[in-house]
């Protein structure tokens, strides 16, 4: 059926060509005849070509309309292809644009510009069900940023989101575009690796990690440099479940931190072959042992430091039994745990001790301070922190002490790590500790030469020890045995040998 302008148009064209009809038959001239025949010849012509134009027009808007209902997310052509539609195209586009937007907000972590969790969940599912049905590899990678908690203590929350938006930017500019990269929570990021083995995505791993070290952060002090804690954990066909990935992964993660944080451990089943290894569990009186001596411990850790600042002539950071009191008492109220009231005790006694490094003038001012000694005054807190951090050193240790009778080969205790899954001062340790048995008489059995100590470890490198750190003892030490050095030993402070006196007097009393 014709439209109704398409006939008010056709009636006129009509009209014309029984106009030059009749001037035919009455013979008026051909040229009036011809004028005639051609005006409606033109009128006949331009409204079909108005009708295919309008049909035209019609067509690729609904097929616009369709892709935006589709949730397609390319440009839809200028609104002015579409003639006497682009009013109409123009607010399809508008509603196209608000839809990608909500869907961007939907799926996209808004400081990190990377796919938020319900977005890496979704996907995740939808690949291992992929992956299950096609007998496809699959791998993930948890990423966790180390210290991160340092750099909000240290520089400002303002610039722990910098640094958050820059190692995210490194995260999506150093993956494949098959890849996701998404935010987890906090400091914590998984990539979805498709159609990709455990090596390669240790591979890609590895490859980010080094570029986060190298990564500098615009309005963050130069000296802030971050690092990055990965684990990897993948598979192939049927064998994948979602949960389990992600524990898998996360695991491997938490082994990298213990072994020292960042690298990159890959999850591994235990074996038949690591099965034999001896998981070493602590009984309860070793437990209780070790409590005991770590709270000794503790407690020289915190005299040494007091012996350290308490005699400096302007420290005005001096402890407060009463500030410590009411900061234990408050902490107990809320049922803290035991730890975690010692860790306020601590700080609650230390928590000036950053004020070693302000001059002793302007605690002596005695009017305001001006903008520049204010501005010394207030950096205390953060210089505290650094020295805590200093003396944290020994706890980091513990990482070393853990593995250090792990073997190269894997045989080792307490956790079977292998090769350079060991950390690499537990190496060196073993192949020191091991040296200083061989060379010393034992009640098992008598000491033996440095020639023949030198052959042991030789003898046992790539079984025992990292042959890397044999050769380079062996470099060191074969043309003469190491000499101790007693400037290396720790030395108790004054104050504590005093105070153990004062403690060995009252048990005899």
């Amino acid at each position: 059926m014709l439209h109704r302008r398409s006939i008010v148009v056709l009636l006129p064209a009509t009209f014309l060509a029984g106009a030059a009809i009749v001037a035919t038959l009455a013979e008026a001239g051909a040229i009036v005849a011809g004028v005639l025949a051609a005006s409606s010849v033109g009128m006949f012509v331009g409204v079909r070509l108005a009708g295919l134009a309008a049909r035209g027009w019609v067509s690729d808007l609904a097929t616009a309309t369709r892709a935006v209902v589709d949730g397609s997310t390319e440009a839809l052509p200028a609104a002015g292809t579409f003639g006497p539609l682009a009013s109409i195209a123009r607010l399809i586009t508008d509603i196209a644009d608000a839809l990608l937007s909500a869907q961007q907000a939907a799926t996209t972590d808004r400081l990190t510009q990377v796919a938020n969790r319900p977005t890496l969940l979704a996907f995740l599912f939808a690949e291992v069900e992929r992956v299950t049905r096609y007998g496809r590899p699959l791998s993930i990678a948890f990423v966790d940023i180390d210290h991160f908690k340092a750099v909000n203590d240290t520089y400002g929350h303002e610039a722990g989101d910098i640094v958050l938006q820059g190692v995210s930017k490194v995260f999506r500019e150093s993956t494949r575009q098959s890849d996701l990269v998404a935010r987890y929570g906090g400091e914590e990021f998984v990539f979805v690796f498709p159609e990709t083995t455990v090596d390669e995505a240790t591979a890609v791993a590895e490859k980010v990690r080094l570029l986060v070290m190298k990564e500098r952060f615009a309005g963050v002090a130069e000296q802030c440099v971050v690092s990055v804690s990965i684990g990897i954990a993948g598979g192939q066909g049927q064998h994948l479940r979602v949960d389990q990935l992600l524990r898998d992964a996360d695991a491997a993660m938490y082994s990298a931190k213990a072994l020292g944080r960042n690298q990159t451990f890959v999850f591994a089943e235990v074996d038949d072959d690591s099965a034999r290894i001896p998981r070493s569990p602590i009984s309860a009186a070793g437990r209780t042992r070790a409590a005991e001596v770590g709270a000794l411990a503790r407690h020289a850790a915190e005299a040494a430091l007091a012996a350290v600042v308490d005699p400096l002539p302007h420290y005005r950071g001096k402890p407060s039994s009463l500030i410590a009191a009411i900061s234990v008492q408050m902490a107990r109220e809320l049922n803290q745990p035991e730890k975690e009231v010692q860790r306020v005790r601590i700080a609650s006694l230390l928590h000036d001790i950053g004020k070693v490094a302000i001059p002793e003038q302007i605690f002596e001012k005695p009017g305001p301070l001006s903008p520049e000694e204010w501005e010394s005054v207030v950096q205390h807190p953060r210089i505290g922190q650094v020295i805590i951090e200093e003396v944290a050193t020994v706890r980091d240790a513990g990482v070393i002490i853990l593995h250090h009778h792990e073997r190269f080969s894997g045989h080792g205790y307490p956790f079977g790590l292998r090769g350079t899954e060991i950390p690499l001062g537990a190496r060196i340790v073993a192949i020191a500790d091991a040296y200083d048995a061989m060379v010393h008489d034992r009640p098992y059995r008598a000491s033996i030469g440095h020639s023949a100590a030198i052959a042991e470890l030789r003898r046992y490198a790539q079984l025992q020890f990292d042959p890397e750190l044999v050769s380079l003892f062996c470099d060191l030490f074969s043309a003469a045995p190491p000499v101790p050095d007693p400037s290396l030993l720790i030395t108790p402070p004054r104050q504590l040998i005093r105070l153990r006196g004062d403690r060995r007097q009252r048990s005899t009393a």
